[in-house]
């Protein structure tokens, strides 16, 4: 199955009632377990590092799924009122509809936050674990680490008084609305206050010129790690974004070593 990006997608209807949305997907047939991209916040499934790995996964004969979150991207839904657990929720349907055997997860940013979430689920639930994690400047628990806790104590009472902040993005000329209900939702699914296995081998790529997830963010991930299978991978010159053509590379030579075999 092609995967072009001026392709249709295919949609997965998430939810019901009033929380029903479309989930726009893109997917590509292969052999071995199936890679599942899950991007960053205010990111969609046709950005650098998701076509990277899309046109990687034809060269190599893997299945691959894209996505877009609700409100993200081609997906319906107002991105100012999901949550981390709408796009939790998101991310849980796309790998059981498509992905159900175990996949390997590929997350950017906040993404890299999901990732582990679906994969602590899918352990709790006794489905079957992901076979790896590759995680791209993994920003668990952002919404409180790295947004909250950091916010002074005007942006604060805004969001408090008016429900929403709107944040500049260095990678938007719209302002990013940072919901009273986005920050309480994150509390609920944060992962750095204790120990966790997702189950599954995990890799890390952080850039240590990183303004918006500091490469101490990533240490802190490790710490709560297992030893044994987690390796984190510093960039010294690495940026948030790490598009770079060396660490697209990178983002590569990451994925391939997790074995085909699921076995």
């Amino acid at each position: 199955m092609t995967s072009a990006q001026d392709e249709a997608p295919e949609f997965l209807e998430v939810g019901s009632g009033s929380a029903a949305r479309r989930i726009a997907v893109r997917r590509r047939a292969g052999e071995g377990p199936a890679l599942v991209w899950l991007g960053g916040f205010r990111s969609d499934m046709g950005a650098t590092k998701a076509m990277t790995l899309d046109a990687w996964a034809e060269r190599q004969g893997r299945p691959l799924v894209r996505f877009d979150y609700t409100g993200h991207g081609e997906s319906t839904g107002v991105f100012a009122e999901a949550t981390i657990s709408t796009w939790l929720a998101d991310a849980q349907a796309v790998v059981e509809t498509y992905a159900p055997e175990n996949p390997i997860l590929v997350g950017s940013s906040m993404g890299g936050w999901i990732a582990c979430l679906v994969a602590l689920a899918r352990t709790f639930k006794d489905h079957k674990a992901p076979s790896g994690l590759v995680l791209i400047a993994p920003a668990l628990d952002f919404t409180q680490s790295l947004l909250w806790d950091r916010f002074p104590p005007e942006i604060r009472s805004q969001i408090e008084r008016d429900g929403a902040w709107f944040r500049p993005s260095a990678y938007d000329p719209t302002p990013v609305p940072i919901t009273h209900a986005l920050i309480q939702d994150g509390q609920r699914h944060c992962l750095l206050g204790t120990n966790f296995d997702p189950g599954c081998p995990v890799h890390i790529l952080q850039g240590m010129d990183d303004p918006d997830v500091p490469y101490t963010h990533a240490l802190r991930v490790v710490e709560r790690l297992p030893k044994t299978g987690t390796l984190l991978t510093l960039i010294a010159d690495g940026d948030h974004r790490l598009s770079r053509p060396q660490d697209l590379q990178r983002l590569l030579t990451a994925v391939a070593e997790f074995p085909i075999s699921a076995d």
